[in-house]
């Protein structure tokens, strides 16, 4: 049996042909190349690595609805389906990520230090 999961388009790279989607606040990117079109904030039926076709807001959140009752997802309730909200999980999500990037190049230099010092 096969599962395909809703989530939604948060970022599209239009040369790739792939999208950045969200599913509880995870971050996946997903090859768009099935689909005719997409937009930011659109929901997507997610299989495998591919967004196999578009779905309403309403029907992603009743199918994640149905996993949350069933016991096979545990993610907090869709945001809105404004563009401002989807903006500002965009903006959160990627400050976190530069915030995480940050943290783990400061701690490659600190490891890297004593092996410069030790060259010198």
């Amino acid at each position: 049996m096969c599962l395909a999961v809703p989530a939604r388009i948060l970022q599209i790279d239009q040369i790739a042909d792939t999208a950045i989607v969200s599913l509880g606040g995870l971050r996946k990117p997903v090859s768009l190349a099935l689909l005719d079109a997409a937009a930011v904030g659109d929901y997507v039926l997610v299989h495998v690595g591919y967004a196999l076709n578009r779905i309403s807001p309403a029907e992603a959140e009743r199918t994640l609805g149905l996993m949350r009752q069933a016991g096979g997802l545990d993610t907090p309730e869709l945001p809105g389906n404004t563009e401002v909200e989807t903006q500002a999980a965009i903006q959160a999500e990627t400050q976190a990520e530069t915030q995480a990037e940050t943290q783990a190049e400061k701690d490659n230099d600190s490891s890297i230090a004593p092996i410069r010092e030790h060259q010198r």
